[in-house]
């Protein structure tokens, strides 16, 4: 690993080579150039140097995703300090936890935020720095409370001539150097920081820069929907695109399935990387009731015209999605199969990759021409993974990896790094797969989600969710063992519940309807006892997996 480069190099080079062109924008509003960007970053650079930042302190960054939390992440990076990203999504007491685990001596936090958080509760912390305009919510530090006031006049002093390409000499970072801590969600307790080294960011970057990038035009187009603090949004929606020069649009307000719809219309982005929540939801609201029609239905069964038919149902699916996407990229939780098979069948670009934030996030991933059903992708360049498993073709058995992109370990916690992480160096994923003799990579399961059957036999809850999701009404669902019994916890469509006028009574019907059905396709061992009907949506992790803890 020693000829990794600087990753920072990256940042500097993306912003010296692309000067004049737009770089961030705020949906709906402001667009900063990427010369901008780099004289916000310097600005940022003489306010922690005010404030006595050293290399190595921790800054953390909180709030939606922007274009500002991309200019203070990119900054605390290249000053050479270790950053934060805090999911906005946690309440005041885990963000003030983790601003306090982290010991981390700045925050930046966003205009939501600002108002759960408890400046007392981090006393540690020399300043809380509003993301909208980089104002001082809170200060304990004289000398960056002046170092704010006197802002433009300290950088004008520093750059008398104007600040240019050739002013940017950024800290030049090592391989295993600490690049960020990523506090995981978590299922339970206090959340696990992970750390990140700038290799990890490298390697992520590198290889979709050789994946991706020959496939995308040069000035492409990014939407950025997934937390940027989360790393499959950070690293797919935000580092690879800004290194190569993309022009990046931020969703600074709930991505809603309307606002997301409407986004890619207007943006039409030049790829697009999603969560299958959102790929589902558009596919069944957005596009199934426009091509459901008898007509349709009949003209596909002819193959005379079945060809001509689902070019043009893909080129309406395509239109879904902006026009002009090269691919749809899927990770965080395997697509409803339902919705795979119909992509598909209709050769629409879709793939499915594999990661974790341990890994930065990349495991596995296949261009949608070597995408195979089913499966999530092969193993990515600078990373080594097998299947722990006497027969991995045939017998499931746990994910392991090592490379480029494995952590460091966890922040302050030597006994939960041991145990994620063997003696040589393989990272132990908890995810149970087989792999095909090509490398393909097929998830059966998370290995703490497995259940028991009554008789020892091995019960995967997201194969048989997979199916209930697929059915008429079903919104998402969940399996939970209760004794001896498997019961599904189902969310159904209320909207479309309603407009059909059923009632409650109705509805337990149907559902009972659905069990049977379900149960005629399972084996004895993994079917439904019985089914309860959950009226509001379940609680998420924000890449949109069902907190399934919550529901045991």
């Amino acid at each position: 690993m020693n000829n990794i480069p600087s990753f920072n190099s990256y940042i500097e080079k993306a912003i010296t080579e692309n000067w004049l062109l737009d770089a961030l924008t705020d949906y709906k509003g402001a667009t900063l150039q990427y010369h901008d960007v780099g004289r916000k970053i310097e600005k940022l650079h003489i306010m922690m140097e005010a404030a006595g930042i050293q290399k190595g302190d921790r800054i953390a960054v909180c709030g939606r995703n922007s274009a500002h939390w991309a200019v203070a992440f990119m900054a605390t990076l290249t000053y050479g300090a270790v950053v934060v990203p805090i999911l906005h999504e946690f309440n005041g007491e885990q963000i003030h936890n983790i601003v306090n685990h982290s010991e981390s001596r700045l925050l930046f936090v966003g205009d939501y935020v600002v108002n759960t958080i408890t400046p007392d509760e981090m006393p540690h912390v020399e300043g809380i720095i509003n993301l909208p305009d980089f104002s001082l919510h809170t200060c304990r530090s004289e000398a960056l409370l002046y170092a704010r006031e006197h802002l433009n006049e300290l950088f004008g002093h520093k750059y008398p001539n104007a600040f240019r390409k050739e002013d940017i000499h950024w800290h030049k970072d090592t391989a295993e150097e600490l690049a960020l801590i990523n506090y995981t969600s978590g299922t339970t307790g206090f959340s696990k920081g992970v750390m990140l080294p700038y290799r990890a960011l490298w390697g992520n970057v590198d290889f979709c820069q050789k994946q991706l990038g020959s496939h995308m035009p040069k000035f492409s187009r990014t939407l950025s929907i997934l937390p940027m603090a989360h790393m499959y949004g950070m690293a797919m929606e935000f580092l690879f695109p800004f290194c190569s020069g993309y022009h990046l649009y931020f969703l600074t307000r709930l991505p809603s399935p309307a606002v997301i719809a409407e986004a890619f219309k207007e943006v039409c982005p030049d790829i697009v990387i999603a969560v299958p929540l959102i790929i589902e939801k558009i596919i069944r609201k957005r596009v199934f009731p426009q091509i459901q029609s008898n007509v349709t239905k009949i003209l596909l069964q002819m193959p005379v015209v079945s060809r001509k038919v689902k070019e043009r149902i893909c080129q309406e699916v395509r239109t879904a999605f902006g026009g002009r996407a090269y691919e749809v990229i899927v990770g965080g939780a395997p697509l409803n199969q339902e919705i795979e098979s119909f992509l598909k069948g209709i050769d629409f670009p879709i793939t499915v990759g594999y990661g974790t934030t341990e890994c930065a996030p990349l495991i596995s991933f296949s261009d949608y021409h070597d995408f195979v059903p089913a499966s999530c992708g092969t193993p990515v360049s600078n990373m080594e993974v097998k299947i722990l498993s006497p027969d991995p073709e045939k017998v499931e058995g746990e994910i392991v990896c090592r490379g480029t992109h494995v952590m460091l370990g966890y922040y302050r916690n030597e006994e939960a790094t041991r145990q994620a992480i063997d003696e040589e160096g393989w990272y132990h994923t908890g995810d149970l797969a087989t792999m095909a003799s090509d490398g393909h990579i097929f998830i059966r399961g998370r290995l703490k989600n497995m259940l028991l059957g009554a008789n020892g036999q091995n019960v995967y809850p997201e194969e048989i969710e997979d199916k209930l999701n697929s059915m008429a009404l079903v919104s998402e669902s969940i399996i939970v063992q209760r004794g001896d019994k498997l019961v599904a916890l189902v969310h159904p469509d209320m909207e479309e519940a309603k407009s059909m006028g059923l009632s409650q009574e109705d509805l337990q019907g149907v559902m009972e309807e659905h069990r049977q059905e379900l149960n005629a396709q399972l084996p004895a061992y993994s079917r439904l006892q019985a089914f309860e009907i959950q009226e509001e949506e379940f609680m998420k992790t924000p890449k949109k997996s069902i907190k399934r803890y919550l529901y045991k």
